[in-house]
């Protein structure tokens, strides 16, 4: 084989059985064959050798990876270059598993996104973790008392919740990993370190632990331990850091679940103290409210009402609806300001100018940019069958009067706005409500309102009165029902201010005196 003994390439001829004729040097030192001994074949290659068709074969050569290409001499004699591959092998294996491991953060980094709930996301790290990393995992967050909360997830996803009743420092690295230091490497850790409430039931002996920090926005977001059965490999370097950049997007993810669930409890106890007051008898007297954000996706916005019981049982009810400059959360905030104000006036609510000049000067003296509501103070009591209101508007449309007979009228009440001026001026009447009769006290939102057959007509007063004499003699919740039906039915899904309705009535009822005649009576549905 003289033509073949500078290959750069190993060569061996091949007889049709399969047997090897000749081999280049090169060739010799892959098949551990020195001069003079006879060759040996690879299984592989003897078997494709001594096929009918010669075809690309590769395979293990002792511990290396070659692959073999026939060139066909005669109908008896074939010659097999040797390629080496083991590099490329290696190679791709490397890459085929970085593929997967990049396959893996994705779908992991899909799956903690899907939810800001800090259960589902400590359950969803659980569950990857003993899928991908190990044969168990454990989650751990930090919680404000000692018993942590705790997912653990078997590999057949099996996951159960729990407290952390025992100190964390009882496995080692795992009190590290919840402050937040970086972990301990994974040999450092012996498998029988691991107490046995932290591994799951029926997992049997732990071959190997990793616990791993889950780092969060500035501090950490809690633990993750991974277990393997005993008889399976340790965890590698490449595994462990595989875990890490795993962990890096479960504590991020858990962080911000915490982060949401904090600012939605601050959230709710604030908007406790913005939303209206559910409305109801009050001394005899029925008081019903609406209200319709101008984005229909938010609670709360620039227009509010407010019902402040006296503490006297024969005293005035104070009654307000108002409607602020601007809208949604800041404007908001300023209703939640002028309903405390007025909460906190509501002993001189005798003297409604006094009660409106201490508002305007509190607006006044705020920080910030300058801000005016419109409102109307009603003071209200009921006189035996009757229902007398003292009503003050402040800028604000005026008051209508709903009589039993169908008729509407206006409250003569006028004032300044306030928030915008030293001083105001206001002007207060005096009216009296029949059984069956009420007061309406609503918004611009509601005469604004745009909607009709080409959505740009607005609502009107006339409208509104018209909708009013139909109803005479309602409860009060009835006449606000009625004014909300139809103001949506008029606008649509079309854009709007805010929207705030109340209204006070005079109920259809008799008062009963006391039995005894000293103590105070009630009043009848």
């Amino acid at each position: 084989m003289v033509s073949a003994a500078s290959a750069p390439y190993p060569v061996v001829l091949v007889d049709s059985g399969g047997r090897a004729l000749d081999a280049n040097e090169a060739a010799r030192q892959v098949l551990t064959a020195p001069s003079g001994e006879a060759l040996a074949l690879p299984d592989w290659l003897a078997d494709v050798s001594s096929s009918e068709q010669a075809h690309a074969a590769s395979g293990m050569i002792s511990d290396r990876f070659f692959s073999a290409h026939p060139t066909v001499l005669d109908p008896a004699t074939t010659a097999w270059w040797l390629v080496e591959e083991t590099g490329h092998r290696v190679t791709s294996g490397e890459l085929l598993a970085h593929r997967r491991h990049t396959a893996f953060l994705v779908e992991a980094s899909s799956a903690l996104l899907a939810s800001l709930n800090l259960e589902r996301c400590m359950e969803t790290t659980a569950r990857l973790a003993a899928e991908h990393l190990a044969d168990a995992a454990v989650v751990i967050a930090p919680g404000r008392s000692r018993r942590l909360p705790m997912v653990t997830c078997g590999d057949q996803g099996d996951l159960s919740r729990g407290r952390l009743t025992q100190p964390p420092s009882l496995v080692p690295g795992l009190a590290e990993a919840l402050e937040g230091f970086p972990p301990l490497p994974a040999r450092w850790i012996r498998p029988e370190a691991v107490p046995g409430w932290l591994v799951p039931e029926r997992f049997g002996p732990v071959g190997a632990v990793a616990v791993t920090p889950l780092p969060g926005h500035g501090v950490g977001a809690g633990a993750l331990v991974l277990l393997r059965r005993s008889g399976k490999d340790s965890f590698l370097g490449f595994e462990e850091e595989l875990a890490r950049l795993f962990a890096a997007r479960a504590g991020a993810a858990m962080s911000a679940a915490r982060l949401y669930a904090e600012q939605e409890a601050i959230s709710r106890v604030l908007m406790r103290e913005l939303l209206p007051p559910a409305l109801d008898r009050v001394r005899g007297v029925e008081f019903a409210g609406g209200y319709r954000a101008s984005e229909d996706t938010e609670q709360i916005g620039g227009d509010f009402y407010d019902v402040h019981p006296s503490g006297d049982e024969d005293g005035e009810t104070l009654a307000l609806l108002g409607d602020v400059s601007g809208k949604g959360l800041e404007a908001a905030v300023l209703t939640g300001k002028i309903r405390n104000t007025l909460h906190a006036l509501r002993t001189l609510s005798d003297d409604h100018q006094r009660v409106l000049g201490l508002l305007n000067d509190t607006l006044l003296s705020g920080s910030g940019p300058m801000r005016f509501a419109t409102l109307v103070l009603a003071s209200v009591r009921r006189e035996h069958r009757d229902v007398v209101l003292r009503l003050t508007s402040a800028g604000h449309p005026v008051p209508l009067i709903v009589r039993r007979q169908g008729r509407v009228e206006e409250v003569p009440t006028s004032g300044s706005l306030i928030g915008a001026l030293p001083r105001i001026t206001s002007r207060t009447a005096t009216v009296r409500l029949a059984p069956g009769e009420s007061c309406v006290l609503y918004t611009d939102g509601v005469t604004e309102a745009r909607g009709g057959p080409r959505g740009t007509a607005m609502f009107g007063d006339e409208r509104l009165r018209h909708l009013l004499r139909g109803c005479a003699g309602m409860p009060a919740q009835a006449v606000v029902e009625r004014i909300q039906m139809t103001l949506a039915q008029w606008i649509g899904d079309r854009v709007h201010d805010d929207i705030a309705v109340m209204s006070i009535t005079a109920p259809r009822s008799q008062h009963l005196t006391a039995v005894d005649g000293t103590t105070p009576g009630r009043y009848t549905a």
